[in-house]
């Protein structure tokens, strides 16, 4: 087969932008092959041509095409745990609601949850009942870090800083009329490093 069709290139240039906008990958040459009616022999001989010509990228296993390289985003898949509290303590929830995948370009790598704010506590830093925190897991944080905190079994986001000098740990509530929670130790479930937010 020294001659390739252009009408055949096209059409399977037109399959891989369409399979990979429903799949987020690259189809396989079987694929290829059967939704251009052609042996799976065939499908890698016009990839490998089209690769030459520099109407696809192939390496033999993935392809892509200017329009798929646009939407090539990377996602990371992240829990929504259910809400936690920015007033009063609540019992922490350890169930997933659902999962949201947010892409890394934006939100970054890593291990998240996400949980939804309630409580007017954390209202001068920006985040309101209804809004969704996105929350770095990990064990340790730094002073002025907003935390979720778990104390007594009871979880709750504040800001967290360490008063070496009485030996306790100061959960802050970023509003005014609320007073700090004073503890000699809690878990740090996560740093919340995203919020959002629905604009009114």
């Amino acid at each position: 087969m020294r001659h390739k069709s252009t009408e055949l290139m096209e059409k399977i240039q037109s399959y891989v932008e369409n399979y990979y906008k429903e799949y987020r990958h690259s189809p396989s040459t079987t694929d290829i092959a059967d939704a251009v009616g052609i042996a799976r022999g065939t499908a890698y001989k016009y990839l490998v041509a089209m690769s030459d010509n520099g109407m696809i990228r192939y390496d033999g296993q993935q392809i892509s095409t200017e329009k798929t390289e646009k939407v090539q985003t990377e996602f990371t898949s992240v829990a929504l745990l259910g809400s936690v509290s920015c007033g009063v303590p609540t019992l922490e929830e350890e169930y997933a609601e659902e999962f949201i995948s947010l892409p890394v370009s934006m939100f970054g790598k890593g291990t998240f949850f996400m949980l939804r704010a309630s409580g007017e506590s954390m209202i001068d830093a920006g985040i309101s009942t209804g809004d969704l925190v996105l929350v770095r897991k990990q064990s340790e944080a730094k002073d002025g870090d907003i935390v979720v905190a778990l104390v007594e079994n009871e979880n709750t986001l504040k800001r967290y800083f360490v008063d070496t000098e009485n030996n306790q740990i100061r959960l802050h509530p970023e509003n005014k009329n609320m007073k700090d929670i004073i503890v000699q130790d809690c878990k740090i479930q996560g740093v919340a490093v995203k919020v959002i937010k629905d604009l009114a």
